[in-house]
């Protein structure tokens, strides 16, 4: 076997070896962890301050077991459903529609929802968000809302949810993340070019990012495949 043979062959293992190295990362990545997320919009909630009308302000005495259920994994159906004596998020984002507390229990929903692996479920209470003009949360949901759909295998709406949180409120947490995902879920379609672009914007604009330092594997696979 000539030198160049031996090359072509051993770039084609890399390749393989890569393509299987995405599949196995592809459902871990795809596949949402909500817990990191979750934690996010806890530490967020907390320390808001609501001024609140007397009916909003029970309502956010309510939400805050519900809270508390949603930090303890065995307990999380409890934040859900609510426990008897305090309500879930699912009542408190009926009964207190259009108040604080219930776009609050709409967001929990969402990536309690993921967690519990009610995919359409989450889709539902996320649409239900409305923005508050936060530069984190409101991204956060929406790329949320990308991985439901992701988890759906709706590759293309998840794609336009991740574009979209991407580019809300640019900065250097959000963006590179749900670039990223944006990538994979390109790399998911074929699309390799659109995963390019993404993966190169995470190093072009957010070179300080966690993101930004693994992203050139990720750009020579999306390469490799054009």
């Amino acid at each position: 076997m000539s030198t160049t043979e031996k090359h072509k062959k051993g770039a084609t293992s890399i390749i393989h070896t890569e393509e299987r190295s995405f599949i196995k990362e592809n459902e871990k990545s795809l596949g949402f962890i909500a817990l990191g997320i979750i934690v996010l919009v806890l530490l967020y909630f907390g320390y808001q301050k609501f001024y609140l009308a007397p009916r909003a302000e029970k309502a956010n005495n309510e939400v805050f077991k519900a809270e508390t259920y949603a930090q303890i994994d065995s307990l999380q159906k409890l934040a859900i459903k609510g426990d008897g004596s305090y309500p879930g998020f699912e009542q408190i984002a009926d009964e207190y529609s259009n108040t604080p507390s219930a776009n609050i229990a709409n967001a929990y929903l969402g990536g309690l929802y993921l967690r519990q692996g009610q995919y359409q479920e989450a889709v539902n209470a996320l649409e239900n968000y409305n923005s508050t003009g936060s530069p984190i949360l409101d991204p956060l949901v929406i790329g949320l809302l990308g991985d439901a759909y992701s988890e759906l295998k709706d590759y293309k709406q998840a794609a336009t949810q991740y574009k979209k949180a991407a580019n809300l409120k640019s900065n250097d947490f959000t963006s590179p993340l749900f670039l990223k995902k944006l990538g994979l879920v390109n790399e998911a379609q074929n699309d390799y070019k659109g995963a390019l672009d993404a993966y190169k914007k995470i190093k072009s604009d957010f070179p300080q990012s966690f993101e930004a330092s693994m992203v050139d594997a990720y750009i020579a696979r999306a390469e490799a495949h054009l």
